[in-house]
């Protein structure tokens, strides 16, 4: 249920163009933090790959994403799931691991450092999230 809060509608032109809802990035990422440790290592690489790249993407704006969190998002879901999201952002990447080893392995067209990549990571889940703020 999560994915379907606040979602994003994007228009896709064609004949006829298409309306789609979306999950917006922040939900997209607590989901991801919240299946995290019941997802087999090779997923969950590719999981920390998709964090790292939604964060990179609007990382133009994270607080802006923090307050769609704090203000908009927070307040409709229940309060464990809240707690555990802001909990698992604040832990999950503390330090490089394999599994963001792996995922800095990942794009073969792209030279990603998991030292880099852990730092942003962590950064971003901190403003996001609440954590760093």
């Amino acid at each position: 249920n999560l994915l379907l809060c606040e979602p994003w509608t994007v228009t896709v032109p064609g004949e006829p163009a298409a309306t789609i809802r979306i999950a917006n990035p922040v939900t997209f990422i607590a989901q991801k933090l919240l299946i995290a440790e019941a997802r087999p290592p090779h997923k969950r690489a590719q999981d920390i790959l998709y964090i790292h790249d939604t964060l990179d993407l609007f990382g133009g704006d994270l607080d802006a994403l923090g307050t769609l969190w704090h203000e908009t998002l927070r307040p409709t879901v229940p309060g464990r799931t809240a707690s555990t999201v802001e909990a698992r952002a604040k832990a999950a990447f503390t330090q490089v691991s394999d599994d963001i080893r792996t995922a800095a392995r990942i794009p073969p067209d792209r030279q990603l450092s998991p030292d880099r990549m852990q730092q942003a990571l962590s950064q971003g889940l901190g403003i996001v999230f609440g954590t760093g703020r």
